[in-house]
């Protein structure tokens, strides 16, 4: 079993997210915990009103809401019985006991999985301390579940039998074959709540992912000079199709200042999620001979997407790793200079000793800048070639002569200094 602990501002959002893929068909509510009433019997607004009540009790506490995912193997069916002992017993070993929970058990994927939502405010009002939680109490929980339910082991299995959660289940959108606003709504509401990202470049990695993105125009256009958004469909190409959908539109309204907002809330230390896709890239290049489409083989077996970042002319200038097991998104120049693009490639040409695979797009800075922009679409092919052979000339280099060979210059006694008066 593997889970995944995410907290977030709005108790209303999450809620809604759950019930609308109930609607769908895709979900179902299973059970609850700390109710007055099973869950069969109470309609959506008493659901969400139960959990509201309670946050209402401290106006301190910003990130009250709490939505965890328990995820299994794909080969433990279970009923629904034992899914809801499962997390009862889950929310009472990590402090969640005696809060207020959802049960959703979801449909969209291809392992089973479970949705739990609740608060972190207690019926006194005071705040449920989560610093850790994850790698302390919830690291704790799932081994002794897994021993007493007998569940697959999340640890110690190899990547193709590890019970790892793939991307947020929703299908990628298709131009054409289904409503245009609805389809993307659906992603948005799915990715916006659930990944962990800190700029619209690292957004639209995950946003690409089903054929959205996040665009804010060309420098010299009126949405960018207005600070607006739109929302495009791509194509299989990844090239925009249809009429784009201003952000100010949808009803959670995704627009520029809501990103940055989250942006800023996202952007804390997290040194764990780092290490572990460091430590994934590092183990397939290990593994001998890899070319890059091996190493992305390879990462998404491990639950990570790799998203390359090319220029029209096929330039590679920038690469964000999506790990859909801890729903964080880095772009790899902040993972380190060993993760970059540049390096990547030249990691992987190093490994079977042959010259980069691909080309790279060198930018002044790309090392030390993690909100990578791609660069104008009006580049030109031969100018880019022109300028490549105009960096091969030969040019003017001085003479230059090291240091330990160089005579020993005489220093030159100042007037006036040394001299006692």
């Amino acid at each position: 079993m593997v889970a995944v602990i995410k907290t977030g501002h709005s108790v209303r959002g999450i809620v809604r997210y759950n019930e609308n893929k109930v609607k769908t068909g895709a979900a179902q509510c299973i059970g609850q915990g700390s109710y007055p009433m099973e869950a069969a019997r109470m309609n959506e607004s008493m659901k969400l009103n139960r959990l509201l009540y309670q946050t209402a009790l401290n106006d301190n506490v910003k990130r009250a809401a709490v939505h965890i995912s328990l995820n299994f193997h794909p080969s433990e069916q279970y009923p629904r019985e034992k899914l809801l002992e499962i997390a009862a017993s889950y929310m009472e070993q990590i402090g969640f006991g005696e809060q207020p929970y959802l049960v959703y058990q979801h449909y969209d994927a291809g392992h089973p999985h479970l949705h739990l939502v609740s608060i972190k405010i207690r019926a006194d009002g005071s705040r449920i301390d989560m610093q850790n939680i994850g790698r302390n109490q919830s690291e704790k929980a799932r081994r002794a579940i897994e021993k007493s339910f007998n569940l697959v082991q999340a640890d110690g299995r190899g990547s193709q039998e590890a019970c790892m959660p793939i991307p947020v289940v929703i299908s990628k959108v298709s131009y054409g074959r289904m409503e245009s606003k609805k389809a993307i709504s659906t992603v948005l509401h799915s990715v916006l709540a659930s990944y962990s990202y800190t700029s619209l470049s690292e957004l639209n990695a995950v946003l690409g992912l089903y054929h959205i993105k996040a665009d804010r125009g060309s420098a010299d256009s009126r949405i960018f000079a207005s600070g607006g958004l739109v929302y495009r469909i791509l194509d299989q190409d990844q090239k925009p199709a249809g009429v784009p959908i201003k952000a100010s539109d949808f009803s959670m309204r995704p627009t520029l200042a809501f990103l940055e907002k989250k942006f800023g809330s996202n952007n804390t230390e997290r040194a764990l999620e780092k290490k572990r896709i460091r430590n994934a890239v590092d183990t397939v290049l290990l593994r001998g001979s890899p070319a890059l489409e091996t190493l992305i083989t390879g990462l998404r077996a491990k639950g990570i997407d790799t998203v390359l970042r090319q220029s029209d002319s096929g330039m590679l200038y920038g690469i964000t790793f999506v790990d859909h097991s801890t729903k964080c998104v880095f772009n790899g120049s902040a993972l380190g200079r060993n993760y970059s693009a540049k390096a990547i490639v030249e990691r992987c040409a190093a490994a079977v000793g042959k010259k980069p695979l691909l080309p790279v797009l060198k930018r002044p800075g790309a090392e030390a800048v993690q909100n990578e922009k791609q660069p104008a679409e009006s580049r030109n092919q031969g100018l880019v070639s022109k300028a490549a052979e105009n960096l091969l000339q030969p040019g003017f280099q001085a003479d230059y002569t090291a240091a330990n060979l160089k005579p020993r210059r005489k220093k030159r006694k100042r007037k006036g200094r040394g001299e006692s008066r």
